[in-house]
């Protein structure tokens, strides 16, 4: 029976989890989840039985901005609207406290998910940057 819970998974699930991604940081130590999953501002994970299989999570200062982050499906089980269902109940949650800037960042290939759930690229000429990391 699938579960979902606003309870944040333990870090070596969430680890597990977000390893079948394929986002890179597969060398990152258990406290780099750890604390990763402490700067939640809220989340949903989704359990079958005992197994984390979905995962989504905002990062808020609670008022203004929302960022969705994290939005996984552990691949054997994609297909099935556990994204959906991830996805609409962290919207939601945004929407019961009054923020209306609700972002994310779009895995390659998922864009089509995002759309189908109203979202909608950011126009080139709109405000916004993004720190890239230089490689010694």
């Amino acid at each position: 029976m699938t579960n979902y819970t606003t309870d944040l998974p333990g870090a070596v699930d969430f680890q597990s989890l977000y390893l079948t991604a394929g986002w890179g940081n597969q060398d990152k130590p258990l406290e780099w989840f750890e604390a990763a999953l402490k700067g939640s501002w809220f989340a949903v994970s989704v359990y079958e039985e005992e197994q984390l299989i979905g995962f989504g999570r905002i990062i808020s200062d609670g008022a203004i901005h929302a960022f969705i982050t994290e939005m996984i499906v552990h691949p054997d089980w994609q297909g099935r609207g556990i994204g959906k269902e991830v996805l609409s109940r962290l919207v939601d949650h945004c929407q019961t406290q009054g923020i209306r800037d609700i972002q994310l960042f779009c895995a390659r290939g998922k864009q089509d998910f995002y759309l189908k759930q109203d979202f909608v690229p950011r126009p080139e000429d709109a405000p916004g940057m993004e720190w890239k990391f230089k490689h010694d």
